[in-house]
């Protein structure tokens, strides 16, 4: 079977398994916590291939995983706040242990294993806060619209940037980092999702899924800062692995290559639709 089949056939269940899985809450936490955890591991697989660097695996995805769940139980009115203490006491656990271990540089151990939960499990548990919104009579409900509205934005990124730069690409947009892209593919395919967002606002008003209440041009603005957002994302896994001497992250998608292949643009564009939305609350 070709790479072609193969990367289309994932790709196509990819997306399924995503759009099913934020349709409800329960699912939506229980996907997003296995990302996280496969997420970390990968990433902490990968920084410990360097020379010098021992950073705990286990203890790490362990600490990303909880935190996502932790932050899901807050979000979603399920626990109190004293839910995050357990988390704080592993980090504290993770600084303290590198004075025992007498590794070769702590210094990294320290940076990378900060990496891994600020890079990783942040953004990802930063769905919760995006999916989960205080009602007016005082309880917690859930919305798929924005969450799931970010990924789709991400995908018609992709796939518009993919084409316009086919077609029309000649200025590269990051040469030294990542070659393929160009100019006329960013702005096409922020063109897309521009056009995109719109018809996410009009099918959301006609099918009464608008919670959020956003206009038409919030949405817009949300699909432009998703783009932006997702192209530095996708530049700065780039670099990661450029850094390391390595094409993929992983092997875990057949024909995508690993999990922060696949969730690299979400790394930022996550964090940045919550910026995006908590300032509209304050104008």
């Amino acid at each position: 079977m070709n790479n072609f089949v193969v990367r289309t056939i994932t790709g196509v269940l990819f997306v399924a398994v995503l759009v099913t899985g934020f349709l409800d809450p329960i699912a939506m936490s229980a996907l997003f916590a296995l990302i996280t955890g496969l997420s970390v591991w990968e990433f902490t697989g990968l920084v410990n291939s360097r020379q010098g660097v021992s950073v705990n695996r286990f203890i790490s995805t362990v600490a990303g995983v909880y935190f996502y769940l932790a932050v899901m139980g807050f979000c979603s009115g399920v626990t109190p706040s004293t839910v995050f203490i357990p988390y704080l006491i592993t980090i504290v656990y993770l600084m303290v242990a590198e004075l025992y271990a007498k590794n070769e540089d702590p210094i990294h151990d320290w940076a990378y294993t900060m990496m891994s939960q600020m890079y990783v499990a942040l953004p990802f548990s930063m769905l919760n806060v995006l999916a989960f919104r205080a009602m007016p009579d005082g309880n917690v409900g859930y919305s798929f619209i924005v969450p799931l509205s970010v990924f789709v934005f991400l995908w018609v990124n992709d796939s518009g940037a993919y084409c316009c730069g086919s077609l029309l690409g000649k200025h590269k947009l990051f040469p030294r980092i990542s070659p393929g892209k160009s100019w006329e593919g960013s702005i096409g395919g922020g063109l897309f999702v521009i056009a995109a967002a719109a018809g996410v606002w009009y099918l959301s008003e006609q099918y009464g899924y608008n919670d959020v209440g956003l206009n038409m041009y919030e949405w817009m603005g949300l699909g432009l800062v998703v783009t932006v957002f997702g192209t530095w994302g996708d530049l700065v896994e780039s670099l990661f692995k450029r850094t390391l001497g390595i094409k993929d992250s992983g092997s875990i998608l057949p024909g995508h290559g690993g999990m922060l292949d696949r969730f690299d643009s979400s790394l930022l564009a996550i964090p940045a639709a919550v910026i995006y939305l908590y300032t509209l609350t304050l104008l």
